[in-house]
């Protein structure tokens, strides 16, 4: 049978011992001071207030109008209401397909020299890359397309560090309809565009999926426009996709000739005019036109639909005056001029008549009773 051990109360002495010796062992352990009894959380919390400045009111509301002011730089670059010096070298103009097809040197010239002059008044919008490239470029230009190729020229020509950069709004980064709205709203607003441009950009934004079709983007790149207007874009839209590789001029087709010569699209004249147009080359807008419509006065009348009934269609009668108050025109449309107690009326009668053809006649007789 095992001997139980006696256990004995230590004395005074052995209780100071292990004290002094429990001392040793805290106190060597990293992050004490030497001597210290207290945990190393505790310690180092209280070195931290201690050396803690207590600020004054001047200082902390100097802090919290710093922290308002970033909040507020912070809020507006993402708004888009932030300018910014941007190197040239980092925007793409063209990350965007335009509207404008040419340049009037005569213009840009002008807009140099203005620039020159007076500094650029207006700036450029700018949407940032997701990434920036592998180049450097890190924005796609939204618009101000003019202003840019303007300072860039400048640069070319004087190497004067000033023309390096441009000024520019940083927009939101937005979907593709809304940036192709952003860029004909502009052009709309700062420079005519000619009715093939307009109808070029129509077709191009559907193309790249920025609307659903070519319908689609008439309607929202134009939606302030009337429908008259729009109607004439997707016009020129279909002129675009059906003969746009072939025609040489074609911001030289006026709203008449391009009306009819969608008409004559309209009536399957495709395969005649794009035959027509390759034979021969054209030297000039003029001879282009005569190439066309050396086709389109070929194509036959729509033919009458014999069920609707009534009687049947006149000839055509000769071109020019009959009478003071009746004028033939050589396109089959009559004009009468009639007179009652409210005033003078005008009747157009003719088959060639549509509701293009009258919304262009109507803008005409505004202009010319319009005040100086």
């Amino acid at each position: 049978m095992a001997k139980r051990r006696k256990l004995e109360t230590p004395s005074a002495d052995d209780l100071l011992r292990i004290e002094e010796e429990f001392r040793r062992e805290t106190s060597s352990r990293p992050g004490l001071t030497p001597g210290a009894t207290v945990a190393p959380i505790a310690q180092v919390a209280g070195e931290a207030a201690a050396q803690a400045e207590v600020s004054s009111p001047e200082i902390r509301a100097g802090h919290a109008h710093n922290a308002a002011e970033a909040k507020r730089l912070q809020e507006a670059r993402a708004d888009g209401r932030l300018m910014s010096d941007l190197p040239l070298s980092e925007i793409d103009p063209h990350a965007m397909i335009r509207d404008r097809i040419d340049l009037s040197e005569d213009e840009m010239s002008e807009l140099r020299q203005s620039i020159a002059a007076s500094g650029l008044r207006l700036p450029i919008e700018v949407f940032e890359f997701a990434t920036p490239r592998a180049d450097g470029v890190r924005y796609g230009l939204v618009s101000g397309y003019r202003r840019y190729m303007a300072v860039l020229a400048l640069r070319d020509l004087t190497e004067a560090a000033k023309y390096a950069s441009i000024r520019a709004i940083v927009r939101p980064r937005t979907e593709a309809d809304q940036a192709f709205v952003s860029m004909v709203e502009e052009n709309e607003v700062r420079s005519e565009l000619s009715h093939f441009e307009r109808g070029r950009i129509a077709v191009i934004a559907a193309q790249q999926g920025a609307f659903v079709n070519v319908e689609d983007a008439v309607n929202r790149l134009y939606a302030t426009a009337s429908k008259a207007k729009r109607s004439k874009v997707r016009s020129f839209a279909m002129i675009f996709e059906e003969l746009g590789d072939m025609l040489t001029f074609p911001e030289a087709l006026t709203e008449k000739r391009g009306l009819s010569l969608a008409q004559g699209l309209r009536a399957g004249a495709e395969g005649r005019l794009r035959a027509a147009l390759e034979q021969h080359p054209p030297a000039d807008a003029e001879a282009e036109w005569a190439q066309i419509d050396a086709v389109l006065s070929t194509l036959d009348a729509p033919a009458r639909d014999k069920r609707r009934g009534g009687r049947p269609r006149a000839s055509a009668p000769i071109s020019g005056w009959q009478g003071a108050e009746t004028l033939h025109t050589s396109a089959g449309i009559t004009i009468r001029r009639m007179q009652d107690d409210k005033g003078i009326l005008l009747r157009f009668e003719g088959r060639g008549l549509d509701s293009e053809l009258m919304d262009s006649l109507m803008q005409e007789i505004r202009a010319l009773l319009e005040k100086p």
